[in-house]
């Protein structure tokens, strides 16, 4: 089998002072919640944002495992829509201690380079530092992290910088290379 060099950067916000705001994108582009956990919903965002960068690690999830991990207290799924169509989402999975993971970011293919990553990211981001205020027995956010790869667009490091974002680990390592799991040929 064929492998895939990756290099993957992990970064961090250590205060919600680190945020440096995207401006707001033209247009009608309203970001959501999805409150009721939802696997075809979730399954839906994951592979249609990620089907074309090798994003593979939960499509062998079975409907019960989605569920689950959905369920989780914390776990939040927020959409952003471009006149009602969904463009992106992020996904934010709380861990111990007031440290909360943005887990999955990112746009479909047809909405990127149309300045709604950056404000996704930057609410995003906005609700991991105030989750707490959300679920009542949360630890306040201390630390919001994330990671992303050489495998993600080619502006997502920049992105994530420019938001105030900062690198903390570097690795590189061998993968399978994998054809795109789609969401089918062609998008």
């Amino acid at each position: 089998m064929n492998t895939l060099t990756v290099t993957t950067w992990s970064l961090e916000q250590t205060s919600p002072a680190d945020l440096r705001p995207a401006t707001a994108p033209e247009g009608d582009v309203r970001i959501v919640r999805a409150e009721v956990p939802s696997p075809e919903f979730s399954r839906f965002l994951y592979t249609s944002v990620g089907g074309d960068i090798r994003w593979t690690s939960q499509l062998g999830w079975t409907y019960a495992q989605w569920q689950e991990y959905l369920e989780r207290p914390g776990v939040e799924t927020w959409v952003a829509y471009d006149r009602g169509t969904p463009a992106g989402y992020v996904e934010l999975n709380p861990g111990d201690e007031g440290v909360v993971e943005i887990a999955y970011f990112g746009l479909v293919a047809a909405f990127r380079g149309r300045r709604i990553g950056g404000h996704l990211l930057s609410y995003g981001t906005a609700r991991a530092w105030d989750l707490a205020d959300r679920w009542p027995g949360h630890a306040p956010t201390k630390r919001v992290w994330l990671h992303t790869c050489s495998k993600d667009g080619e502006h997502a490091m920049d992105n994530y910088q420019r938001r105030g974002f900062r690198l903390f680990d570097t690795k590189v390592e061998e993968e399978p290379d994998l054809p795109t799991p789609g969401p089918w040929a062609g998008a």
